[in-house]
């Protein structure tokens, strides 16, 4: 076990709460807390044994998602398909680890790597590499992965989205490969002849999933029946004249028994006015065709039945493509939207429209927490990549933790060759490097970050926790039982006597 606490940077907040509201059909939100964050620097190894480069083993990648199990106490944050986009060989993990919540304030604390969990098929590591690349052939998916959305079976078992499909997968404890969900045709990104190219956007495609814009985020229902997995943005078919300026994207229904999919329904992303509205002066607005590909989802967490956690944001803050965070943040949300009444869209086109057809009613949607603004008013900087999300412990006074994660690229850039550089910055600074050559005097790569917020029980109600997850049954374990059973069994028959 790695213990990571001495290297991280934190800033603690005395309770600070704001309220916050959105206009339009959403409504206003209950008040909640931002308590404090935490800084986990990028160049910290994890616990994975490969060495065949530097991406694989001398760089932590978080939080493409997050999970909590609340039984064992313990957290998994997902890699994606690592550095460079695609184009350097990485193996897709996950890593599990502790975290200490203080009971009474919801202050996290004490990261703790406990463990790296590759994901694998016949003994062969699944690859973050594009298709093109890994198979040769855009057609074939392969091993081809870059997973972004984390949940667990109640019986233990790993469900995990991918992008480049799009896919959902169900893989071991130990990250080995069971089987393959089954994803809607209409989905599927598509040349005008009808051949699937997983690698290429638009033109090239002109149906299906935009790319790099597959499942972004996937949960369960809290019994483990029913799987939802949402795309980041709209298809790029669903718009006039593509989907970069809908906001409608869809949340995919998936029957964890069959695999198949069960139904499909309509998120709207916040509108590019309202958003721009957030933006001081007009230089900084977001274009018309950035609403449905720089506006996004990057998170879903079951609440109940029907009622999930969105994470919604814009693509600025610090990051690989801005490492001082030099333009204004419009959107770094939390949203509670609840399926109930909303139309099965599975056979309804969007194509060449941007708004609802007649008779449509997308998921009701309302502003949860504004994060970008908690960190505002805390005078702390804004990450770009808010892509974790849990439900945390439950706290001494019956509110809980509630816990978000970054994703920080891996500190890594390329350039228009695919030539990969790590990205170092002091703040005001900003420097690319090869690949672990260590950065200037003064200068560090982006790290990751982990923020803790309050929820009361009230902003919580009807939060319903997933099955538990059993533990697994050892031969010391049956040993114990059977003797157990004996030895009641021989204090049974001594009564009788």
């Amino acid at each position: 076990m790695i213990s990571v606490k001495h290297w991280i940077s934190g800033f603690s907040l005395s309770l600070i709460t704001a309220v916050v509201s959105i206009t339009g059909s959403a409504t206003t939100a209950h008040a909640l807390s931002l308590v404090n964050g935490i800084t986990i620097p990028a160049d910290s190894t994890d616990l994975s044994s490969s060495n065949t480069n530097s991406a694989n083993t001398n760089r932590l990648g978080f939080f493409s998602d997050l999970y909590y199990d609340r039984y064992n106490n313990v957290y998994y944050s997902l890699a994606d398909r690592g550095p460079g986009g695609g184009v350097i060989s990485y193996n897709p993990r996950v890593q599990k680890f502790s975290l200490d919540v203080d009971q009474n304030t919801g202050a996290i604390s004490n990261f703790q790597l406990l463990d790296t969990i590759l994901f694998t098929q016949n003994g062969q590591n699944f690859n973050g590499l594009n298709p093109g690349i890994l198979n040769g052939n855009a057609s074939v998916l392969g091993r081809s992965f870059d997973p972004e959305g984390f949940a667990i079976a109640p019986n233990g078992n790993f469900y995990v989205s991918d992008e480049y499909g799009p896919s959902v997968y169900e893989f071991s404890q130990t990250g080995s490969f069971i089987r393959a969900f089954n994803t809607p045709s209409n989905l599927l990104p598509r040349q005008s002849d009808g051949t699937i190219n997983y690698v290429d956007g638009r033109p090239t495609i002109s149906t299906g999933r935009q790319d790099n814009r597959g499942f972004e985020g996937v949960t369960l229902s809290p019994d483990g029946s029913r799987l939802l997995a949402m795309l980041q943005d709209p298809l790029v078919n669903e718009g006039s004249p593509d989907g970069r300026r809908s906001n409608n994207l869809r949340i995919v229904e998936f029957d964890t028994n069959t695999g198949n999919s069960t139904a499909q329904y309509l998120y709207q992303l916040e509108s590019l006015a309202d958003i721009n509205a957030r933006v001081p002066g007009t230089n900084d607005d977001f274009g018309a065709n950035s609403q449905g590909r720089n506006i996004g989802i990057s998170s879903i967490t079951t609440l109940n039945n029907n009622e999930f956690l969105v994470l919604e944001r814009d693509n600025r803050g610090i990051g690989v493509d801005d490492p001082t965070g030099a333009t204004p943040v419009a959107s770094k949300r939390i949203y509670k939207i609840d399926l109930t009444g909303a139309t099965n869209v599975s056979d309804i086109s969007l194509t060449g429209i941007n708004d609802l057809p007649a008779g449509v009613t997308p998921v009701s949607k309302t502003l949860f927490a504004d994060i970008a603004e908690f960190l505002r008013n805390a005078g702390q900087p804004i990450p770009e990549k808010f892509e974790g999300l849990a439900i945390g412990p439950q706290l001494a006074d019956g509110s809980y933790a509630l816990i978000v994660g970054t994703d920080n690229d891996f500190s890594v850039t390329q350039n228009g060759q695919n030539v990969q550089f790590d990205v170092c910055t002091d703040g005001t600074n900003v420097s690319q490097v090869p690949i672990d050559s260590g950065c200037p005097t003064g200068q560090s790569l982006i790290p990751t970050r982990i923020y803790a917020l309050n929820a009361s029980q009230q902003e919580l109600a009807g939060f319903v926790p997933p099955k538990r997850v059993p533990e697994p049954t050892t031969t010391a374990a049956l040993v114990l039982m059977a003797a157990s059973s004996f030895f009641v069994k021989r204090q049974f028959k001594s009564m009788q006597k």
